[in-house]
């Protein structure tokens, strides 16, 4: 996920910043909007960090909410019928259905 798609779906992520930087307040959440200068000016703020740790730490969160994102399907549910159950475990073995 770029700067440009974050701001985007920052109402979707607003809640994992806060939970990433507890010394966040809700008016902080909402100046930042998804935007880096505006979450690196915070960071300096709230946590007394350099320029440059500030904009790792951003850098590092934005890549550590990507990962999340791209993490790929579970594939089916646990079975509940033993026709399933066998579709499941083929799954779980081959990838396929």
């Amino acid at each position: 996920m770029n700067w440009d798609q974050l701001e985007g779906k920052w109402r979707q992520v607003k809640g994992s910043a806060k939970q990433q930087w507890g010394k966040f307040t809700d008016d902080d959440i909402e100046y930042i909007a998804g935007q880096r200068v505006s979450l690196i000016g915070k960071l300096q703020e709230r946590y007394g960090l350099a320029k440059e740790e500030a904009q790792r730490k951003a850098e590092e969160w934005v890549k550590s909410i990507s990962a999340k994102e791209q993490k790929p399907h579970a594939g089916p549910p646990p079975p509940n019928s033993q026709r399933d159950y066998h579709e499941y475990h083929e799954y779980q073995e081959t990838g396929k259905r």
